[in-house]
């Protein structure tokens, strides 16, 4: 009991660690890690997926609370379109989190690595500099921003952004990922949102989105809280670090964490799926 305790927070450590410094949340790293000891050790034998996945959501409320204080502080967070997005991820996310009880270890694994090699994917495709696929003239939100002495403009039609988050936050209900690892590369994308705003944002949403979604786990009976509060300390500290760290990278350094953290996954999960 002790050492999977241990084990537990330095899993919530790094996982918030390193979700924080690309906006994910922490659930794509803690997610497939949880489910991969599952399927290796006995002591793990209690982490079925719906129970990794609540895990992951409740987790997330203290990394999201501690990384968004602090992208906040630095004026990095994108509030108002937060909150726009906001209204379709949360709905999105409970119905998520409810379709999550239908589904085994193996086909979770591998629908889970199939949609992290997508966003990979994704990140390739040709886009304008400085915009996303929408033009900004055109786009009902228009949005500015002075990042180290550099403006950046970028622009979204608010019913796109809420539509684009309520599948976002259907998926990361029922994958425990936060949905930080599809909206990040959906606001650079889609919408031109810097790599550094788009972090932040992404952050500040998870923690409420992380909030709505636990509350459904827990009706459910999802949560294993002896094992689920052993996460808590070592998520909140890497939510703090992984935002200081993200404030000293480029915002190409944090595309290539993001886009090398979804291949490594992705390619883990979908070997384990079909093995």
């Amino acid at each position: 009991m002790v050492i999977v305790l241990i084990v537990s927070a330095i899993i919530g450590l790094v996982s918030a660690f390193v979700g924080s410094i690309a906006g994910l949340g922490g659930g794509i790293v803690l997610v497939p890690t949880m489910l991969f000891l599952s399927q290796m050790f006995d002591v793990f034998s209690w982490a079925t997926p719906q129970k990794i996945v609540g895990i992951s959501i409740v987790t997330m409320i203290f990394t999201g609370m501690s990384s968004a204080f602090s992208y906040m502080k630095s004026k990095r967070v994108d509030i108002k379109s937060g909150w726009i997005f906001l209204i379709g991820s949360i709905p999105g996310g409970i119905l998520g989190s409810y379709l999550n009880q239908f589904f085994s270890g193996d086909k979770f694994s591998l629908f889970f690595g199939v949609l992290m090699l997508f966003l990979f994917g994704v990140f390739f495709l040709p886009r304008k500099s400085n915009m996303g696929v929408l033009e900004k003239e055109q786009a009902g939100m228009q949005r500015e921003v002075e990042i180290e002495g550099e403006i950046h403009r970028y622009g979204y039609r608010p019913l796109a952004g809420v539509l684009l988050a309520f599948s976002i936050g259907m998926l990361s209900g029922l994958f425990g990922i936060g949905g930080g690892s599809m909206m990040v590369p959906a606001m650079i994308l889609l919408f031109g949102f810097p790599a550094h705003i788009a972090t932040a944002t992404s952050m500040f949403m998870i923690f409420f989105m992380s909030i709505s979604n636990s509350i459904t786990h827990i009706l459910l009976g999802n949560i294993e809280w002896i094992y689920t509060l052993a996460f808590i300390p070592g998520a909140y500290i890497g939510g703090m670090l992984g935002a200081q760290v993200n404030k000293l990278l480029k915002g190409q350094y944090v595309e290539w964490v993001l886009r090398i953290m979804l291949l490594i996954i992705a390619i883990r999960l979908i070997l384990q799926g079909i093995g």
